[in-house]
């Protein structure tokens, strides 16, 4: 049996979200799909409610904050969710421009609301991707994540 809902949303994304699929089953049929591959109902309908929450409730941000000088403070829950990698990694990411504050802040988000999933560099860098792939115009900062993410190529952080 897979462990939690971030597993089910890497399973459906390497598998039919990111492909080029002619066909793309329903909802049903990807729930009995994903029953069939070990997940648990409970995970499963967990991460139908993740995709939904992305595709259709993007937080509301203060651009006022979103200037280039501005630092982002983790919040003790935050912090115990993301480590220090993870934040650095979301820092390197932001500081490189492949990452708005605003895409950031939705990327945190959705972290958060996995509900205690484990998060370390590896799934964060999933769920940045998952993120980068529904924003409009971030084609290639999604592309060049991707093949980190999906190559496994390594990023030095300088």
């Amino acid at each position: 049996m897979k462990e939690n809902a971030l597993d089910v949303l890497m399973y459906l994304f390497k598998n039919y979200i990111d492909g080029d699929l002619e066909y793309v089953p329903d909802r049903e049929s990807l729930q009995t799909e994903l029953l069939e591959a070990g997940f648990a109902n409970t995970e499963i309908n967990q991460a139908f409610v993740w995709l939904d929450d992305l595709a259709n409730n993007q937080p509301e941000i203060d651009h006022q904050f979103s200037g280039t000088n501005s630092i982002r403070i983790y919040s003790t829950e935050e912090m115990l969710i993301l480590d220090t990698e993870c934040r650095g990694f979301l820092h390197f990411l932001e500081h490189a421009k492949v990452i708005s504050p605003e895409v950031r802040e939705i990327i945190i988000g959705r972290i958060m609301a996995l509900d205690g999933s484990e998060i370390d560099i590896e799934r964060l860098k999933w769920v940045v991707v998952m993120v980068l792939f529904n924003q409009p115009e971030q084609e290639n900062n999604y592309d060049w994540l991707e093949n980190i993410v999906f190559d496994n190529e390594e990023v030095l952080l300088h």
